[in-house]
């Protein structure tokens, strides 16, 4: 893995909003087709870091690199590109309500791409079958799904453009342990089949096991513990430990 090149590399970002000080100087390394999951309490800052390398809000100091080029410094014309690079599957899937279930996977394609529509149905198509759906669904609209399809749908939309790195923003929120499963499995295998790099953030801690090769902990708006997956009940850090594990007790406190 050593010689492996790094995909995406953040070194030193800090964000603030007013005097709430979010990420204090986060450090990552992410080797092409790896995948890293980045655990951390509420509030840790971790949206907020995948937000800041999708450009969506800029860093106050720090470098974000992608292939090895600065993205902080982009301009629109060469954030778009970098973004066409990327695939995201939304917390809670976030689909569009008025759009059809295959409209919502080929929107990127469509919207961002300016592929035609009948093309872009075509690959709609395929990547709900990658993801176990048939093409009976194409037609319906988000409200008539499951939580758990409406998770399939937005991994089918996430994959639609073969993306280089993507991001899973709690792929298993609100499902039940059977159909979050079933969700993680879909994870690695179309990844997998992708060849892609990608950053994951969970409190499920299945989720971590199953689908992570290496794990990062973030507290107080930095990196405390970086390491594969296999070493996570050994790490020897209090914090990780007490986390991992879903104890009160120990130093990682609640604000009262």
């Amino acid at each position: 893995m050593s010689n492996t090149p790094v995909k995406l590399k953040l070194a030193g970002v800090k964000k603030s909003f007013g005097s709430n000080k979010v990420l204090q100087g986060v450090d990552l390394s992410i080797p092409t087709g790896r995948s890293l999951v980045v655990i951390g309490g509420s509030g840790t800052g971790k949206s907020v870091m995948i937000k800041c390398v999708l450009g969506l809000i800029t860093p106050d100091a720090g470098s974000i690199l992608v292939d090895g080029q600065e993205t902080i410094s982009m301009n629109t014309k060469e954030r778009a590109r970098v973004m066409r690079k990327f695939g995201m599957l939304f917390q809670g899937a976030a689909l569009f309500d008025s759009l059809r279930i295959w409209e919502n996977i080929a929107f990127g394609l469509i919207q961002g791409r300016g592929m035609h529509r009948a093309e872009a149905h075509e690959i709609a198509l395929d990547k709900m079958k990658d993801v176990g759906l048939g093409r009976s669904v194409a037609e319906l609209y988000p409200a008539e799904l499951s939580g758990g399809m409406q998770k399939r749908v937005g991994l089918a939309r996430a994959i639609a453009a073969n993306p280089e790195i993507i991001f899973f923003d709690e792929p298993t929120t609100g499902l039940d342990p059977i159909t979050a499963d079933v969700i993680n499995e879909l994870i690695v295998e179309r990844v997998k089949d992708l060849g892609a790099t990608t950053l994951s953030i969970t409190h499920d801690m299945a989720s971590v096991r199953k689908i992570a090769d290496d794990v990062a902990m973030i507290w107080q708006g930095k990196i405390i513990w970086h390491g594969p997956v296999k070493d996570l009940d050994n790490t020897g850090n209090e914090y990780v430990d007490q986390f991992i594990n879903g104890r009160a007790e120990g130093p990682i406190t609640m604000a009262a």
